[in-house]
């Protein structure tokens, strides 16, 4: 007999791991079904930003749902180490986009002024040199200034995933590893899914398996038009501390070494390195903290980020398959805590809120003009 559950997530990565622990937490029996690390799992390459300064320019619905979840992640993580006894590591002391000239600058200030506009005013502010030199030393002179936001934070990416899915077990979930789906059926308001020797019954289902909830969203009547975007990340070796704040291109850990990212490569899913890619990333961090110069990188890899046509996240419930529901984003991190203490407790109520109809995937049905 296969088993039978309240709620069954396909996609053991951040997203499917927060969805999953924030519904066992509830009392739900939940099973997690993980296709594991042969698929292309965006944790494993995260930068570990819980980013919130540039989210949602253009769609305040995403600013809001951001913000939100950065304020719920103190409590998502004081939860994981209560239950766990894991650290992911989160610090929210704000954070910095730095300038390198003066067009950088005004890009930023026009950012700034739009999504304060149009999405509230959250203390994000441009920072010159001299402000920013006070609170950051040891920045080269190519930095002009930089945006700061009180809100931004990082987190330990692979630790948070760690602790989702201990977590998730230690409340009874039903952990299922090497499940790769193979069918999906819908038989008396019941899904049934077959993942090699795993057959489970479950009244409800969400599809979070990043680059793979393309082929699966249509099965129950949704659409998740998600692509890879390569990022491209190195890791020093552990340095003094240099840098006490994350910011989107250099980010030091707690346990000292600095990493350096924010390619955006449209390259397929080849989550392979280039040395012209890494000599890019590697002298943008040198103009920015020369010190790094004399820095050995012990570590570099590619990985691909589940992008959607404009960025945003999707949100869907199924109206051919009732209780069926598919979700994405590329910003596993940062949303973790709305993913985990907001969205979670909807899908188990059998309805995404009103607020959240904006990320369905029918905006990009709109023809072009």
């Amino acid at each position: 007999m296969p088993d039978s559950h309240d709620l069954a997530v396909i996609g053991g990565g951040l997203v499917g791991s927060a969805i999953a622990w924030g519904a066992a937490r509830l009392g739900a029996d939940v099973a997690l079904l993980d296709e594991g690390d042969v698929a292309f799992r965006a944790a494993r390459g995260n930068f570990g930003l819980v980013w919130v300064q540039s989210k949602g320019d253009g769609l305040p619905p995403y600013a809001h749902w951001t913000r939100w979840s950065a304020a719920l992640w103190p409590d998502l993580a004081a939860d994981l180490s209560t239950a766990t006894g894991i650290d992911v590591a989160l610090r929210q002391p704000g954070g910095l986009h730095f300038c390198l000239d003066e067009a950088e600058m005004e890009q930023r200030a026009a950012m700034i002024r739009r999504m304060h506009n149009a999405s509230g005013d959250i203390g994000t502010r441009l920072l010159d040199r001299g402000d920013v030199a006070a609170m950051v030393p040891g920045l080269g002179p190519d930095v002009q200034g930089a945006a700061f936001c009180p809100m931004d934070g990082h987190a330990n990416p692979l630790l948070l995933l760690r602790a989702l899915q201990a977590g998730f077990q230690l409340q009874g979930g039903a952990y299922l590893p090497g499940a790769r789906i193979e069918r999906i059926a819908s038989r008396n308001g019941d899904f049934i899914i077959e993942a090699g020797a795993a057959r489970v019954v479950a009244r409800r289902m969400v599809i979070a398996a990043g680059l793979g909830s393309a082929a699966l969203a249509p099965l129950v009547g949704l659409s998740m038009p998600v692509r890879p975007l390569r990022g491209q990340i190195m890791v020093t070796e552990r340095l003094r501390p240099l840098l006490d704040r994350p910011t989107v291109h250099i980010r030091q850990t707690g346990e000292g070494s600095v990493m350096i990212g924010d390619s955006h490569e449209d390259v397929g899913f080849d989550d392979g390195t280039t040395v012209p890619e890494m000599q890019r990333i590697a002298a943008r961090a040198v103009a920015t903290f020369p010190v790094l110069r004399q820095a050995q990188i012990v570590r570099h890899w590619g990985a691909l980020r589940v992008m959607t046509p404009d960025g945003a996240p999707i949100y869907e419930q199924s109206a051919r398959y009732p209780g069926a529901f598919a979700a994405t984003c590329h910003s596993g991190v940062t949303l973790a805590g709305a993913h985990a203490l907001a969205l979670a407790p909807a899908i188990l109520a059998g309805a995404l809120p009103d607020e959240l109809g904006v990320f369905g995937s029918g905006r990009f049905d709109v023809p072009a003009a």
